[in-house]
């Protein structure tokens, strides 16, 4: 009996072993792909590049006095026409004050003059002066009126120089640096902020002048930014007629959309410029993984698991797809979830 129930339990034991299923790779269904296929796309010449505002600008004090109020900082969006910053205007208050107390007293003589010169005028009528006496009250009123405008012009400079108290901003962007602090003392010609337009962004690359020909020939280029993995189309291209002398490069300015948020002076970009069109074997960008030195893709099909091809890249595409130079065929489908096909690859 004893010996019975042992081949009983083992009996059940492998039983329960012969239920579990295998482990199966998962269907090609299950994996998101996309076809490897033929296009005519551009063909490009690709140069290192560097963002820059095109409107970008340093404000400065104009005249001496404490700093009392700072209204931004680094990173904040200035509307045109914004303070800023402010300065104590008390002493430029006081200057005004004291222009105008002249204008006022020189108005006052003016009037006395031209009062004097109009009794000259009728007592020279009456033969009761001399020609000399009305040429010499007529020069006094000259004299009155002379010194009532330099005066005026005085309390005008005055009150200019009051309104560079009260720094306002000379166009809509964002502040890049704050260059005081709150209480120092402005003088000037000291720098107090730094800001730029971010709607007036542009790159510019140095490319080899034998590529300036074509570049100018097609006008077209588009801009990518690795760090955020944006690319733009250029507004503008600007070949500038002159070339280094040392690098026998040649400048090109690429003018970004208005919408370029997010971008600021001094990224680093790519710019492609456009230098012919021709067909291209290519994979989308997400199919294509790096893994050391290798990069491949996973080919799926109805016979089995996905698998590993490794590839080679070239130059042409763009934010959407790359040329593949070996490794694929036309037709071929690639995951698009590398990650994800490559844990069924290892079932």
């Amino acid at each position: 009996m004893r010996h019975a129930a042992l081949a009983l339990l083992s009996a059940l034991a492998l039983a329960g072993c012969g239920d579990a299923p295998p482990p199966r790779a998962p269907a090609a269904a299950e994996f998101k792909t996309a076809a490897v296929e033929i296009r005519e796309v551009d063909l490009t010449y690709s140069a290192e590049a560097v963002i820059e505002a095109v409107r970008q600008s340093t404000v400065s004090s104009q005249i001496s006095g404490r700093i009392v109020e700072l209204r931004f900082d680094v990173g904040d969006y200035v509307k045109k026409g914004e303070v800023i910053v402010r300065i104590d205007e008390r002493a430029a208050g006081q200057a005004v004050a004291a222009s105008e107390a002249q204008v006022r007293e020189a108005d006052a003589a003016a009037r006395n003059a031209r009062a004097q010169f109009e009794r000259s005028r009728q007592l020279l009528a009456q033969k009761f002066i001399s020609q000399a006496a009305l040429e010499k009250a007529e020069a006094d009123y000259k004299q009155a009126q002379a010194r009532l405008s330099a005066m005026l012009a005085g309390a005008g400079q005055a009150a200019t120089e009051r309104s560079f108290a009260t720094i306002v901003a000379p166009y809509s962007g964002v502040v890049a640096a704050r260059l005081v602090e709150l209480g120092e003392m402005a003088v000037p010609g000291k720098p107090l902020m730094t800001g730029f337009d971010p709607s007036t962004l542009r790159a510019v690359a140095n490319v080899p002048q034998a590529q300036v020909e074509a570049i100018q020939a097609s006008g077209r280029a588009r801009i990518e930014v690795p760090a955020t993995g944006r690319w733009f189309d250029v507004r503008q291209l600007t070949v500038v007629p002159s070339a280094d002398p040392r690098t026998h490069t040649t400048q090109v300015r690429l003018e970004l959309p208005e919408d370029a948020r997010g971008i600021y002076p001094g990224v680093f970009a790519r710019a492609h410029f456009a230098i012919g069109r021709a067909p291209r074997l290519l994979v989308p960008r997400e199919a294509v993984f790096q893994r050391s030195e290798v990069t491949g893709a996973y080919v799926i099909d109805e016979k089995g698991p996905p698998r590993l091809r490794q590839i080679r890249l070239g130059s042409a595409g763009d934010e959407r797809a790359v040329e593949v130079l070996a490794g694929l065929k036309p037709g071929e489908r690639v995951a698009l979830e590398p990650i994800k096909a490559g844990m069924g690859a290892g079932r």
